[in-house]
């Protein structure tokens, strides 16, 4: 609106049409005023990549595109929509759906069927970018980079133990950006990217770390997701997942650290940092009826402290560098937190 109004401003204050630009602040006034009433809760649309594998497609044959979807738009739904849109083209017997996002092998796929392959995927930022792609509709707006992430072990199982958990992130580049005039746009570059185990458990703890600043910022606060997030980071249930993560890939017997493993441990800081905040903020919101809950979530933090603290606060840091140099620095000091 603002793009538009900043070409027919001018014409009205020339034309002296003082009702026209009175109608024009003031529904631009309405509209800035109406984005921040919505705190960035806006509806913007779903992506999935979708790929054509098959002769009865014709042109379509190992052609993938990405798919623009209503918001809150399902895997299952897309899925069906697909599948009764082909069978009603090809058969019923002829259509089928391949569920998982690993690479199709052409060779295993039948001449006489026609497959479809959909994957749910995300708009794909560099670090750069996220410099000034701040707001959700930034994120939003004028994207053709999308990535999907497929789990992978050596063994060839999609998962297993932390210390074997690989990801397979996939980046698709489309021909021209979203929003477009159509919904479906083909897909004319990818590149994958491997991270080992010890990257996947950094982006999982940075993204745990995530979540829960801007659950403690949130305003105006909302203390039902506040917890759910506080849960899924030092709940009972599931308090060896970063725990187990510490101590699966951060030595304890004082051995040097590599740059990965040095990354994880800083990751560990602020995220310890980050639930503590989140403790006391939840603690301000709670009524009387949830003091138990609340007691029971520090006990639940200070338990894990006291098992990650020896991790990520040794009495001395020694980091191996790949460059000439062996060590790049070292810390005599106990870092407090």
């Amino acid at each position: 609106m603002n793009d538009i109004y900043r070409v027919l401003i001018p014409i009205a204050e020339n034309n002296r049409d003082f009702k026209k630009l009175a109608n024009i602040h003031g529904k631009l006034h309405d509209a800035y005023t109406r984005i921040d009433q919505l705190q960035g809760k806006r509806m913007f649309g779903t992506y999935f990549r979708v790929g054509f594998y098959g002769s009865k497609f014709g042109d379509l044959d190992k052609e993938e595109f990405v798919y623009k979807e209503p918001t809150l738009t399902k895997l299952p739904e897309i899925f069906s929509r697909l599948e009764n849109f082909y069978a009603e083209r090809f058969g019923s017997d002829n259509v089928i759906i391949i569920k998982d996002s690993n690479v199709v092998d052409l060779n295993s796929l039948s001449s006489d069927k026609a497959y479809i392959q959909i994957t749910y995927v995300e708009p794909y930022f560099e670090q750069f970018e996220l410099r000034y792609r701040q707001t959700h509709f930034d994120k939003n707006f004028n994207i053709k980079r999308f990535v999907y992430a497929t789990p992978f072990t050596m063994t060839g199982k999609a998962h297993g133990e932390l210390k074997d958990q690989y990801k397979r992130k996939t980046i698709l580049t489309t021909a021209v950006h979203f929003p477009y005039v159509k919904t479906r746009i083909q897909v004319v570059a990818r590149a994958q990217i491997t991270l080992t185990p010890i990257e996947v458990a950094i982006e999982d703890i940075q993204k745990k770390t995530a979540e829960l600043a801007v659950a403690t910022h949130q305003e105006p606060p909302d203390p039902k997701i506040l917890q759910m997030v506080l849960q899924g980071c030092i709940g009972t249930t599931v308090n060896q997942g970063p725990l187990e993560m510490a101590l699966t890939f951060l030595p304890s017997d004082g051995k040097a650290l590599t740059k990965h493993q040095n990354k994880l441990r800083l990751c560990f800081k602020d995220f310890s940092k980050k639930c503590c905040d989140a403790l006391k903020k939840n603690k301000n919101l709670i009524g009387p009826d949830q003091r138990d809950y609340q007691r029971e979530l520090d006990r639940n933090y200070k338990k894990f402290i006291e098992k990650l603290q020896p991790l990520v606060n040794p009495s001395s840091i020694t980091i191996i560098s790949t460059s000439p140099s062996k060590y790049v620095h070292s810390e005599s000091s106990v870092l407090r937190w």
